[in-house]
């Protein structure tokens, strides 16, 4: 079958490698769809630790087309989605519940073959069912809707609640839409691309902001801002130094700031600690989905979550490779791979 390998920093390749088999408790499983993730770009670079020779991919679903000799629950031709974290179960976090800080932590596409191939083998605990009717292409993002989860779970929304959005990336876009769902009646998103600024104001966000064109705490939280004073939670989404930073000045004192996008490895962020602690600030990191892939799942399912227009455009795995080695697209959102 193709596949797409990252053989070791900067080198990424499409191959012809040997299909896989699935083992006793496994689903083989032929990709439908596979999200590009900006984390994929970062194992490109090596700011993101993986164990090259492997298949990237983590944002994927498709269709059963075998399944091992004690699998149960699941057919031949069911269409599923794929949890790419394994937990091993046995540590001190998942002893404590906590399977996205296990100790032996395993990724589906990071650390064992994923999704940008024909074919990937999921074990039956990572597998989630979905509808038969559904968009095949809507199942690759049940793995970034779980992240999101998770971190509006640790923030815990109350209707009512004031949000503010850094990032107009596929994680920013599905925030505003989960924040909305939680009831938050002041939604302002921050991004540089108009495109991404109208497409937010279509999803949920009552304001948007460039960065850009204005000094964003003073269109937010300052006295004649959006919200002045703050907001109750601030995401950022982005990943990069300014919107960490940005992030812990847009929240009022008592706030929550939650942290869901990837920073290089050794990438630093400066804040002042007097102002964390006068004002509680409450800063939280927002690491992977656990126990929210069902969840996600259910939710895309249900059709309460815009996809469609979050796809940016479809490559096969001929052009994976590509994508993958390129930033993204100016107002590109999510590229799903999709090798037939």
């Amino acid at each position: 079958m193709k596949a797409v390998r990252l053989e070791g920093v900067g080198s990424i390749v499409l191959r012809e490698v040997n299909k896989p088999v699935a083992g006793p408790d496994d689903l083989l499983v032929r990709i439908e769809a596979c999200g590009v993730c900006g984390t994929d770009r970062h194992l490109f670079h090596g700011e993101f630790p993986c164990t090259p020779p492997v298949t990237l991919g983590h944002e994927f679903s498709g269709m059963v087309e075998a399944i091992g000799t004690a699998v149960s629950g699941f057919s031949v031709g069911d269409r599923v989605t794929g949890d790419p974290n394994i937990a091993c179960g046995r540590c001190p976090h998942c002893h404590a519940g906590r399977i996205n800080l296990c100790h032996n932590l395993i990724a589906i596409g990071i650390r064992r073959d994923g999704g940008f191939a024909e074919y990937v083998v999921l074990p039956q605990k990572q597998a989630f069912s979905l509808p038969k009717d559904l968009k095949p292409t809507h199942g690759a993002f049940c793995e970034p809707l779980g992240c999101c989860l998770h971190g509006l779970d640790l923030a815990q929304i109350r209707p009512g609640s004031s949000v503010a959005v850094l990032g107009g990336g596929v994680i920013g876009l599905l925030t505003v839409q989960l924040a909305r769902l939680a009831g938050a009646t002041t939604i302002i998103l921050s991004t540089r691309q108009a495109s991404r600024r109208a497409l937010a104001e279509e999803l949920g966000a009552t304001a948007t902001v460039d960065p850009r064109a204005c000094d964003i705490t003073d269109t937010v939280v300052g006295p004649l801002g959006l919200m002045p004073g703050g907001v109750d939670v601030v995401f950022e989404c982005a990943g990069v130094k300014e919107t960490v930073e940005q992030s812990m000045r847009l929240a009022k004192a008592g706030g929550t700031v939650v942290v869901v996008g990837v920073m290089p490895q050794g990438m630093k962020a400066e804040f002042e600690p007097f102002d964390l602690l006068f004002r509680e600030l409450r800063v939280l990191g927002s690491f992977l989905n656990p126990f929210t892939h069902r969840r996600a799942a259910d939710l895309i399912a249900s059709g309460a979550i815009e996809i469609d227009k979050l796809i940016s455009r479809q490559v096969t795995l001929e052009e994976a490779a590509a994508v993958i080695a390129n930033p993204p697209a100016p107002g590109e959102v999510k590229v799903l791979v999709v090798p037939r």
